[in-house]
């Protein structure tokens, strides 16, 4: 699993308007909420990009844009923005390429039975490409307002222990 404070892996791929998007589009300009989840229109990650909508000015006045990442196409993505009117990019990960090298497709076992599957995760990652904040297998409930107090803190001096 990844950690704070290690350069974020690369990624590449399109987005929902079959634009090819990358780290290095961001890098020097704009720090990156990187977030995974497991399948467009569904509830869970319906509520997770209505809420990173809802706050997407904040995060834009932070230097921040917001991009969702899962295995579906790029067509499904473009739906999905469309019925919801969602304001994120998000890129299609066809290949599973991005979501290995971030350690989010994992096998899980439910009723007996064992898949593979995106643990919902997010990295904020700096400006200069540097994982800032690591969070595996978040909760998608309150999960957009908790990573912009994360981004807004970016940059400050972590707490000292007394």
């Amino acid at each position: 699993m990844l950690e704070k404070q290690q350069a974020a892996p690369m990624f590449r791929a399109f987005n929902q308007n079959h634009q090819l998007l990358s780290l290095n589009d961001f890098l020097g300009e704009k720090h990156v909420v990187l977030y995974f989840y497991p399948k467009d229109d569904t509830p869970g990650c319906t509520i997770e990009a209505n809420d990173f909508t809802r706050l997407a000015d904040q995060f834009a006045a932070l230097d921040t844009v917001v991009v969702g990442v899962s295995k579906d196409t790029c067509e499904s993505h473009a739906a999905f923005i469309a019925k919801y009117g969602l304001n994120v990019e998000l890129l299609a990960d066809a290949s599973g390429e991005i979501c290995e090298s971030y350690g989010v497709w994992r096998e899980r076992e439910k009723d007996g039975v064992k898949s593979m599957k995106i643990f919902r995760s997010t990295f904020i990652i700096d400006k200069q490409g540097m994982l800032a904040e690591v969070c595996y297998d978040v909760n998608h409930e309150g999960h957009a307002e908790a990573v912009l107090e994360l981004v807004k803190n970016l940059g400050k001096p972590e707490p000292t222990e007394a």
